[in-house]
């Protein structure tokens, strides 16, 4: 049986925002890396993936819970434990060459070991004669590849790739991705175990074991898929495809939010798909047209549109939460309303937009019911904020609110003045048929 390199249990993390209130990143969180696998962990934005990895990386301490590597407590950096940044993280001012051989230099090797190893993990990584060099003269493929090297060369059991890809244009991407499973499957390089963070579904499928799905807002282990299927993978692949299907479905699920409080007394949750309305309008005008005539695979959604995952599953929440679009184990299919917003002329579309509004965001209704409840017509944003503030951190209650007026004012359910800060009701003449709160 497969020894653990990494487990968590329980573990917490909170930051402070602007305004000194705690924000929740990650709680509850359980994880094992065993010795043998590559696990990619994914997740939308506010999933807490990056803070994670640092977590076990010793690089930010948990506020709860435990986390250990091979038994032994982490809570600062420790030999075993290597991290790729996405950002290669480089020293501008060192070559090449002393970039790789930090690491091994704050362990204390000597100088003349470090440059041996160094050279070595520079051969293998592709790099030979670059080693005086400086990171401005090199490529981003490879200047990722120094970062990689630099991570290897203290021959780590565990390896922390932090989106470590997605910096670099597609293919220098997957020929770096390529290598990488080529060094762990000829087992070249001494790692046991790599942990992934990405957010390219596709990515995670063609290099992981298993993959790991986190929750957003705060940070929870949802879900995982087992990929039992043997490297090197053909991405065309049916049974790879099928993968990239059932990950998509999975990411796209709503989760379902149990109160901590009785039902009577929970407050609403005003969260919002974090999307604006022409993102919204290009993917369903998309998605209309050919070659998907109405219903489109995800994967292949994405790849006309050009766009990466990250974006567009807000986007996809957004369609699904406005009764235009239903998604449904990695597809998605316009609604009957859905079709007839685009076939509908642009006022027309404004129309469907407001109504649905009112019927399925809780935010605009109350903005909207509110209004009507004064006199005047007009309430400041402030009241708002507040409101939202009851749930959600001061940054997400504004971003929130943000998203909430740009979507009813496209949908003419109630205007807003930049400059006061006020909302106020439309005209009568435009104003949307209003539904209780």
């Amino acid at each position: 049986m497969a020894q653990s390199l990494l487990d968590l249990r329980e573990v917490r993390k909170s930051f402070r925002t602007a305004d000194g209130a705690p924000r929740r990143v990650l709680d509850g969180v359980n994880f094992v890396l065993k010795e043998g696998e590559i696990v990619a962990l994914l997740g939308k934005s506010g999933s807490g993936k990056s803070t994670l990895l640092r977590i076990m990386a010793g690089l930010t301490p948990a506020d709860g819970g435990s986390v250990s590597y091979r038994g032994r407590p982490v809570d600062s950096p420790v030999d075993g434990i290597s991290m790729v940044f996405q950002s290669f993280a480089l020293f501008p001012w060192l070559t090449v060459q002393q970039n790789v051989e930090l690491g091994l230099e704050a362990q204390g090797v000597p100088a003349a070991e470090r440059e041996k190893r160094a050279d070595a993990m520079l051969d293998l990584m592709g790099l030979s004669g670059f080693g005086g060099a400086l990171p401005r003269e090199l490529s981003g493929g490879m200047r990722q590849r120094v970062g990689i090297a630099r991570a290897l060369v203290t021959q780590p059991d565990v390896l922390l790739m932090d989106e470590a890809f997605s910096a670099l244009d597609v293919l220098t991407g997957e020929t770096l991705r390529t290598d990488i499973l080529e060094l762990w499957e000829s087992r070249s390089m001494p790692t046991r175990g790599i942990l992934v963070v990405s957010h390219n579904i596709e990515e995670a499928v063609m290099m992981a074991d298993r993959i790991v799905i986190l929750s957003s807002d705060p940070g929870r282990v949802r879900s995982e898929c087992v990929i039992d299927l043997p490297r090197p993978r053909d991405a065309d692949s049916a049974q790879v495809r099928a993968f990239i299907d059932e990950v998509y479905g999975l990411m796209t699920m709503r989760p379902v939010h149990v109160p901590a409080v009785p039902a009577a007394a929970a407050a609403v949750d005003y969260r919002l798909p974090d999307t604006d309305v022409n993102r919204i309008e290009a993917v369903l005008d998309l998605l209309a047209d050919e070659p998907f005539h109405g219903r489109a695979d995800l994967p292949q959604l994405a790849e006309e549109a050009e766009l990466p995952d990250e974006e567009l599953f807000p986007t996809y929440e957004a369609l699904g939460l406005l009764g235009l679009a239903v998604v449904d184990k990695g597809d998605i299919a316009l609604t009957p309303l859905g079709q007839r917003y685009a076939d509908a002329s642009q006022p027309h579309r404004q129309e469907i937009f407001g109504q649905q509004l009112l019927l399925h965001v809780p935010l605009a209704s109350r903005i909207r019911h509110d209004l009507e409840a004064e006199a005047a017509g007009s309430m400041k944003e402030e009241p708002f904020i507040q409101l939202l503030e009851e749930s959600l951190d001061a940054e997400e209650a504004k971003r929130a609110l943000e998203i909430a007026i740009e979507w009813g004012r496209y949908g003419e359910v109630y205007e807003y003045d930049f400059n006061a800060g006020l909302l106020t009701l439309p005209d009568e003449a435009d104003m949307a048929p209003a539904t209780p709160a």
